[in-house]
């Protein structure tokens, strides 16, 4: 799908061809070094731009609206909440103070105040979650489950292809990348087994998802239009879905989800605007039978964006696991959220709505090691040797994602992770 709207760009600020963060992206943040407290920033190539800077040298000044100390918030929360007319315009002042023409910024005495080294920011959470929902939406990922633990023929259960499949997950226990968690406890029960046991989980699991970040409020009794949807997503960060396969399945039934997910979900922590992703929508899968009127869509809500998964064991190098793309998605972002607020549920600016497992229909694109090793049966075989059935101990777990079309690249960094013994 071409888009020959889009005019090419290129910055004066020196960014490497296959970077993620280009003039097209721009995505927001959360960052601090040294000297800095946390404050808001957008990337470019290797370097951060310092928002409260340009905010303070009056680059803002259109927009009257923002408060003094706006980007000296420690979360994005406040300034998405001011709608997306001001969080695109911002975007936009930013852009055109970095095309390569414009020298304002490039010859201003704030340069070098304004534009930060990356490499030697800290990043934090982009935003403060108050509400985390999980959904369930790849069709290929939902029949693989189901053809493990149910029933081969009928893999998919009755009503998943009439709603997309969720359930509220914890919001407290989302980290950004870089942060390490430890290997869970709970209880386990294998079919062998004659009664459960307790202790660390022996099969630990990633989830290759996006997320997408809540960017307005609804009212308790309001609903949200597939239509008006995406005015209520302000952006999109890559999310690992942290599982507990033995957890999870002993306690599954009946009320579903809990300990197995809720110990860590860990996220990148740029956040990848709808706008910046505009040339790269697509058309989803055909969806049979046909959906309920209220899940209907009028245009397409589907991105092409290539997912790649990486296990790095400790001290050697990493293995490239799954190849994925978010284009997969049976379940789109419109009807996810539609389907959220139809009986009236509220949603807050900052709530987090993961996509949930995204796999292809090639063994490589599965988005799980619970599918890529098939339970355990099929070990996946690493670069310097041995093989895993699930993440051991000492792992780190990196996912990376871009998407690329017409010579216009727009990235998401990476969320990276490393599992710790249990404590």
């Amino acid at each position: 799908m071409s888009n020959p709207s889009i005019i090419p760009l290129t910055s004066w600020v020196q960014v490497a061809q296959d970077s993620d963060f280009t003039i097209y992206n721009l995505p927001y943040g959360i960052f601090q070094n040294k000297r800095l407290s946390p404050r808001m920033g957008i990337a470019i190539g290797d370097k951060i731009v310092d928002l409260s800077v340009l905010h303070e040298e009056g680059f803002f000044s259109e927009l009257s609206q923002l408060p003094n100390d706006i980007f000296l918030r420690n979360a994005l929360n406040d300034l998405i909440a001011l709608g997306k007319p001001v969080t695109k315009k911002v975007r936009e002042i930013v852009q055109n103070l970095l095309k390569e023409e414009n020298e304002l910024l490039r010859e201003h005495t704030c340069r070098g105040k304004a534009m930060v080294n990356r490499n030697e920011a800290q990043m934090l959470m982009p935003v403060k979650v108050g509400d985390y929902t999980d959904f369930y939406s790849s069709m290929e990922h939902a029949t693989n489950v189901g053809m493990m633990f149910r029933d081969p023929e009928n893999a998919l259960l009755p009503n998943w292809k009439h709603l997309p499949v969720g359930y509220h997950g914890r919001a407290s226990s989302i980290i950004p990348s870089g942060i390490p968690i430890y290997r869970p406890k709970g209880q386990f029960k294998d079919p062998n087994m004659d009664k459960p046991e307790f202790g660390p989980s022996k099969r630990l699991d990633f989830e290759l998802e996006l997320a997408f970040i809540t960017g307005g409020p609804t009212k308790m009794g309001d609903s949200i239009k597939t239509q008006d949807a995406e005015n209520y997503i302000f952006g999109f960060v890559l999310f690992n879905d942290w599982s507990a396969r033995d957890i999870q399945a002993w306690e599954y039934v009946p009320l579903g989800p809990f300990l197995g997910k809720n110990f860590a979900s860990s996220i990148s922590p740029w956040v990848v605007t709808l706008e910046a992703l505009e040339p790269f929508r697509v058309k989803g899968p055909k969806q049979d039978p046909e959906v309920l009127p209220y899940l209907q869509c009028s245009k397409d809500h589907a991105f092409d964006i290539n997912l790649e998964v990486f296990i790095q064991p400790q001290g050697m190098q990493s293995t490239k696991v799954c190849s994925s793309n978010f284009k997969y998605m049976y379940w789109n972002i419109a009807q996810q959220l539609a389907h959220h607020t139809v009986n009236g549920c509220n949603i807050n600016v900052g709530d987090v709505m993961a996509s949930g497992t995204i796999s292809g229909s090639t063994e490589d694109s599965y988005g799980s090691m619970l599918e890529l090793a098939w339970k355990g049966t099929k070990p996946v075989k690493l670069e310097e040797g041995g093989e895993r059935k699930f993440i051991e101990d000492g792992d780190t777990v990196i996912m990376k994602g871009h998407a690329e079309r017409n010579g216009i690249r727009v990235g998401f960094g990476e969320v990276s992770c490393q599992v710790l013994p249990a404590k």
